[in-house]
C-alpha cells in the first residue's frame, strides 16, 4: 500500500498543470516593518506597522487612531519618504500634524468633498443684439385663446380682495389652495460638523465623498511613489464603510504588495476583513489623572485583534504550548499646557 506521502506526490504531480502545488501550503511572508514612533506599540508588533501590506486602525472617536497615524507617518515623513493623507470628512488638522512632526513638504493632503470656489463670471466679448433685450410679450387669455385666464390663476389673491371688504380683524381663506406643512424632526449638529444637506435640507448621504476616496486611493496605490498612503474613513459611519465591496480591498492589498507601499486604513470598524494583514482595535481613551481640575492628557489602549503572519524564530515545532504572546499596548499623550514629566 502505497504511503500518505507517495499519493501526495502523484497528486500534486497530476494537477501540475492546472493547480501548482496543489496541497502544499503557499510560504508564509514576513514583511519588513517600520517603526510607529511608539515604544509600546513598536514592542507589541515586534517593530512596527508592516510595509507593503493593508493596516487596519478600528476604534471609536477619540481613541487614539489619528495620533498613531500621525505619529508612524512622522516617522516615515523625517527619513526622505513621501506619503499620502486621504481626508474623506476633511477633518485632519495641518497644524496638529505638524506639532506631531510631519513633514507637510512630504505629505499629500487629499480632501474629498470640498467644493473648490468659482471664479468669477467673464465678461461676454460681443454685446447682444437689441432685438433679443425686448421683453415678450404677455401672453393674454386661456393659452392665448382671448378667453381670459386660468381659472387657477384667477383663484390667485381672492382672499386678500375679500379681506378688504370685511372688518379689519377678520381674514378669509376663500377659494384658495391651501399648502400643506410638514412638520420635519429637530435635530442639531456641531458647527465644524454639520453634514451637508440636500435639496430636502437633509443630511446628504456621504456616497460621493466615499467614492471619491476609493478612487484616488486606488489611483495612488497603482502610481506608486508613495511610501505610506492613509485613507481616513473614522468620520463615517459604519453603515456606509461596510457596504463597500471586499474586491476594492483585495485590488487594494495586490497594489500595496507590487508598490511597496502601506495602507492604513482608519475605520470605526473593522471593514477590510482577510485582506488587511494586521487589525488593531482601539478601546476609548481614558482621561489622565494627574490634576482633578485641570486636563492633562489621555490614556490610550490597544489591541491586536488579527494578523496574518507572524516572525517564526525557528523550524523546531516545541512539544510543550509555548507562553502566549501580549495582545495589547498602551500608552499616553500630554496636553501642551500640562508639560513634559
Amino acid at each position: 500500500m502505497p504511503s500518505a506521502h507517495a499519493i501526495r506526490l502523484q497528486i500534486e504531480a497530476s494537477l501540475a498543470r492546472r493547480i501548482p502545488s496543489a496541497l502544499t501550503p503557499a510560504p508564509k511572508a514576513i514583511r519588513p516593518v517600520a517603526s510607529t514612533g511608539v515604544p509600546s506599540v513598536d514592542a507589541l508588533l515586534e517593530g512596527g506597522f508592516p510595509l507593503g501590506a493593508i493596516t487596519e486602525l478600528a476604534g471609536p472617536e477619540s481613541s487614539g487612531r489619528t495620533s498613531l497615524a500621525l505619529s508612524f507617518l512622522a516617522r516615515i515623513t523625517r527619513a526622505g519618504s513621501v506619503a499620502a493623507w486621504v481626508d474623506v470628512s476633511n477633518a485632519l488638522d495641518p497644524a496638529s500634524a505638524a506639532a506631531a512632526g510631519v513633514d507637510l513638504d512630504r505629505m499629500l493632503w487629499v480632501r474629498c468633498g470640498v467644493m473648490a470656489k468659482l471664479s468669477p463670471p467673464v465678461a461676454y466679448r460681443f454685446a447682444l443684439p437689441e432685438k433679443y433685450k425686448i421683453p415678450a410679450p404677455a401672453i393674454k387669455g386661456l393659452h392665448g385663446g382671448g378667453c381670459g385666464g386660468h381659472p387657477r390663476g384667477e383663484v390667485k389673491g381672492m382672499a386678500q380682495a375679500v379681506s378688504g371688504l370685511l372688518q379689519p380683524n377678520i381674514t378669509s381663506r376663500c377659494a384658495e389652495m391651501q399648502s400643506r406643512v410638514k412638520h420635519e424632526r429637530a435635530s442639531f449638529f456641531p458647527v465644524e460638523f454639520a453634514p451637508k444637506l440636500n435639496l430636502r435640507g437633509q443630511p446628504a448621504k456621504p456616497w460621493t465623498r466615499i467614492e471619491q476616496a476609493l478612487r484616488v486611493t486606488d489611483l495612488l496605490l497603482q502610481a506608486g511613489g508613495f511610501s505610506v498612503v492613509i485613507l481616513d474613513l473614522g468620520s463615517i459611519e459604519p453603515e456606509f464603510v461596510s457596504r463597500v465591496p471586499l474586491a476594492t480591498w483585495f485590488r487594494y492589498r495586490a497594489a500595496a504588495e507590487r508598490t511597496r507601499a502601506s495602507l492604513l486604513l482608519l475605520t470605526q470598524h473593522s471593514c477590510a476583513k482577510s485582506s488587511a494583514e494586521l487589525l488593531l482595535r482601539f478601546q476609548p481613551a481614558d482621561a489622565r489623572r494627574d490634576q482633578l481640575t485641570v486636563f492633562t492628557g489621555l490614556d490610550y489602549h490597544v489591541d491586536v485583534d488579527r494578523r496574518r503572519f507572524t516572525q517564526v524564530v525557528s523550524n523546531v515545532i516545541p512539544l510543550r504550548k509555548p507562553p502566549q504572546r501580549e495582545t495589547s499596548a498602551s500608552w499616553h499623550s500630554r496636553a501642551s499646557w500640562a508639560g513634559v514629566r
